[in-house]
Formats: C-alpha cells, structure tokens, sequence
C-alpha cells in the first residue's frame, strides 16, 4: 500500500507540474492584462499536433518539442497582436465569446489539417523504459517531466520577480499608464507575455502526449482544471500557480487511485468501481470550493 501511495503521489506530481505550464501562461494573461483567454486550451492542443508532426518527420522528440515551443509562441504572438489586443478593454463576457469562437475555429482547422483521428507521439526511445526508484520500478519518461516542470517552475519565479523584464510586467500591470509614461512598451511587453504562454502550453501538450491521446478537442477538459489551478492558487500569482497545480495534481490522481480501494472496503466491487472515479472528479472542486470559502482571493493572491 506504501508503495502504491508514493508512486500515485509521484504521478500526481507529474500531473499537477504538467498543469502549471498551462496555469502559469493562463494566470499571467488573466492576471496581468485582465483577459479570459478559453482558447488557451486551443494552444495546449496545437502544441501537442505540431510537435507529434514534426518528431514524426525529424525522428527526433527533441525537434517535436522545440518546433512546438517556437511555432506556439509564434502563433500566440499573431493572435494577441491581431485579434486578443482589440478585447483588452472589452467587458469579459466580450472576451469569453471571442475565445470560445477561437476554440472552435481552432478543431476544425486541426481536424482539416491532420484528420479526425488521434496523431501517435512516442516517447524518446532512452526514457520508455523504467528505473528503480525507492525500491520500485517507475517509468523514466515520467521523471523527465517531473524535472522539466520543476526547472520551468524556476525559471519563471526567477523571470517575473528577479529580472528588469519581470519588473516591467509587474508595473505594467499594477499602473499601465505610469509604466508608459517611465518608457516602458506595455503592448510589446504584453505581446511577450502571451507568446511565452503559449510556448509553455505547447511544451504541456508535446510532454503529455505520449501518456495522453493527442485529439481534437484535448485542451477543453485540461482547461478546466487550469482555471481551478488559478482560482485556488490566486488569480496573477505565479506561486499560486505553482502550489495550486501541484495540489490538483495530488489530489485528483490520489483520489482516482485510492477511493475505489477504499470504497471496495464498505461496498460491493460494481458500487465501488462506479462510484470512486465519480468521487475522485469532486475532490478537486471540493477542495476548490473549501479554498475561497476560506481564502476568496486564493492560496497567494497576486500583489502589486
């Protein structure tokens, strides 16, 4: 049973650090420049086809990856310039229509380019296998993400509160006129922020791929969770970001792996294979409702 909790946790650390590369990105935008940005989803299932694509004609995981990350960042760089910079003084329900278009508009030219069907994307032939780990096996490619998010996590603390750049989208978005008054390019800046955001969804999409269908319709469902990520961590707080991914990520794979164990204690196998992943998929919005009942800005609400 030890065992089984420490490789679920682990797994639930994999999840909750793959979440924060899409909550980061969608916390800033939200945060930062006031913005509900649905199609943040879109970007995550864009990354993940573009890098499978390109790791099929390179051979290479590593070219899927990096074509994703630098096609996604130029991809969300046109869009906020063409179309998201017009919604900045829009009302939100404004913002959440032309989103929602955007995601509809991205299936369908998803589904034009590649087809209907999944795109297979392996993971890189050095990592399939698995390792020992605390006196098990655990697979290799898991770690990596494990590491990968972890080394993002650092990076993007060390951008936004110990850089000049990091400086600047803080003034920006706690007084954008006085900012532009001291020199700074709020809209270039902006424009920055959104195209690392979605070179981070595309680095969430091609990582997971390998573990998760890469389809049509990929980035709704994992939207959802990245804006419950948002809400307990503090809209704008990369910290929050961070904490609350990590949390959603534990609890939601914990709850999956363990409540159907539990339940088969108190009732009958059918009961308790239906009822514990129904349980496990409320946790995550009980935990989220327990956290602005008592915490209604969030874990580490963003401050100016």
């Amino acid at each position: 049973m030890t065992q089984l909790i420490l490789e679920q946790a682990l797994n639930g650390l994999q999840f909750g650090l793959m979440l924060f590369l899409l909550a980061a990105g969608l916390t800033l935008v939200f945060g930062i420049m006031d913005m509900i940005n649905l199609s943040h989803g879109s970007l995550y299932m864009g990354g993940a086809y573009l890098g499978a694509a390109a790791a099929q004609a390179a051979g290479s995981f590593l070219v899927g990856l990096l074509a994703a990350m630098l096609g996604m960042a130029v991809v969300g760089a046109a869009l906020e310039t063409l179309l998201l910079r017009r919604l900045y003084a829009r009302d939100h329900l404004a913002q959440v229509l032309a989103t929602f278009a955007l995601i509809l508009i991205a299936n369908e030219t998803v589904r034009m380019i590649w087809g209907p069907q999944p795109l297979p994307l392996n993971p890189p032939a050095a990592l399939a296998g698995p390792v020992e780990l605390f006196g098990f096996s655990y697979p290799a490619y898991r770690l990596l993400i494990i590491g990968v998010g972890l080394a993002v996590a650092a990076f993007l603390y060390l951008l936004v509160a110990r850089t000049r750049a990091g400086m600047w989208v803080r003034a920006g978005a706690a007084n954008r006129e006085m900012a532009e008054a001291l020199g700074v390019d709020v809209r270039r800046l902006f424009t920055g922020i959104f195209a690392l955001g979605a070179a981070l969804c595309a680095a969430a999409g091609v990582l997971l791929g390998p573990l998760l269908a890469v389809q049509v319709g990929m980035g709704e469902n994992i939207l959802i969770l990245a804006f419950v990520v948002i809400v307990i961590g503090g809209i704008g707080s990369i910290r929050g970001a961070l904490v609350g991914s990590l949390l959603v990520g534990v609890v939601d794979t914990l709850g999956r792996a363990l409540l159907p164990t539990l339940l088969r204690a108190v009732a009958s196998p059918e009961v308790a294979g239906h009822l514990g992943p129904a349980l496990a998929s409320i946790t995550i919005y009980l935990l989220m409702a327990a956290v602005l009942f008592f915490r209604p800005q969030g874990l580490f609400p963003a401050r100016a």
